[in-house]
């Protein structure tokens, strides 16, 4: 005979959990060992099931066939269900269960579920999986391309609606993008053309004094400097110093629903927040180009004249007779179409982030990434239309 009074047990998981829950789990074992029945009373919870599942078990080994009766059980969870049935093992005929119908469904639940195995995961081979990888990427670029299109379609309508409406620019944003993406760039874009236009000055006269025509290296600075390095340069800080706060800002904005809020008061978030920075971005973007001209010539006349004794005046009478201003307004021409591209590209990715931290800093990485790379694409097809119309 295995039987044991639930008494006890009531009595020893209300001493320690009797204060947390108003019905402790306990049990009754009752019958032979051929056939033996085990009430159920209390709660069967995820806090206590565990220990008294344990104390089931022990109460039942020996056993070979088990009935349950959960009429004087109270709450019971998958916890519980899995604690009752991991005690009662293969002895235990779910169709004898008697108890609510609510507990036998979630017995039975619990039953297949943990009967259930994990489906394997077959490994595709390399091919299968080469071919997946490029499927996936080819559908992505193609999103990836409608919703560039989408933005741009969203900002072309609201900077036609703000022309339409003046009175509807947002003044003080735009003198604040304006102060913040030009003015406060200043230095690092001119020390970094000061040290560009240095470096062409050093690789030219090392090269040009080969062939006795150091002299040279004046144009060669020239048209570096003017035509490609000064708007490279800047290019590539703003993106690495714009489209990153860009998105970011707007990707904070966006995670702390204040886009939503934005909407619901009735404010386009694109005339509000992306038009301020796209103009700011536009109207700075030159007039950084050519602080970046002036300190990228400094740096090579200082070179040209340490090195090879060439006076400023000299220096600079070349670049007016030989080089000229065609290379100056060449490397402005790309600058608005550069700083569009950045501030659209940051904006738009921003817009995208989702509501954790880890969408925001692969937005932010994907900001900088995209722009640096649309800079060096711009930059080629503005090279390769100058070339066929001999600019």
């Amino acid at each position: 005979m295995v039987t044991e009074s639930g008494k006890s047990h009531l009595e020893r998981y209300s001493g320690e959990f009797g204060a947390a829950f108003a019905s402790p789990p306990g049990f009754s074992v009752a019958g032979g060992l051929a056939n033996v029945t085990a009430a159920l009373v209390g709660d069967w919870t995820l806090s206590v099931a565990d220990r008294a599942g344990q104390d089931l078990r022990a109460a039942l080994q020996g056993a070979q066939r088990l009935r349950l009766d959960l009429t004087q059980m109270g709450r019971l969870d998958t916890a519980g269900a899995l604690s009752v049935l991991g005690a009662a093992g293969d002895r235990l005929d779910l169709s004898t269960v008697q108890g609510r119908p609510e507990l036998t469904r979630l017995l039975d639940l619990v039953s297949r579920a943990a009967g259930q195995r994990a489906p394997e995961v077959r490994r595709p081979h390399d091919l299968h999986a080469l071919v997946i990888s490029v499927g996936r990427g080819a559908v992505g670029l193609w999103s990836e391309v409608g919703a560039t299109l989408a933005f741009a379609h969203h900002v072309t309508v609201g900077l036609i609606t703000s022309l339409a409406h003046p009175q509807r620019f947002r003044w003080a944003a735009w003198t604040t993008q304006v102060e913040r993406a030009g003015l406060d760039a200043i230095p690092i874009v001119a020390t970094t053309s000061f040290f560009i236009g240095a470096v062409v000055g050093l690789l030219g006269v090392h090269m040009l004094q080969r062939f006795g025509a150091q002299v040279f290296v004046v144009e060669l600075i020239g048209v570096a400097v003017l035509r490609e390095f000064a708007v490279i340069i800047t290019a590539v800080l703003l993106a690495g110093r714009s489209a990153s706060a860009f998105a970011a800002e707007l990707g904070s904005m966006r995670m702390q629903q204040e886009i939503d809020a934005l909407r619901v008061l009735g404010v386009d978030p694109i005339e509000a927040l992306v038009l301020p920075r796209l103009g700011g971005l536009i109207i700075t973007m030159p007039l950084l180009t050519f602080v970046a001209v002036l300190s990228g010539l400094l740096g090579g006349m200082l070179i040209t004249w340490s090195t090879l004794g060439l006076a400023p005046a000299f220096f600079l009478q070349r670049i007016v007779d030989n080089v000229g201003v065609t290379h100056l307004w060449v490397g402005l021409s790309k600058a608005p179409i550069m700083a569009a591209v950045i501030a659209g590209i940051g904006c738009r990715q921003g817009l995208e982030v989702g509501g954790d931290v880890q969408s925001l800093g692969r937005r932010v990485t994907a900001a900088v990434v995209h722009a640096i790379f649309a800079i060096i694409m711009i930059d080629a097809a503005f090279a390769l239309a100058y070339m066929e119309l001999n600019i």
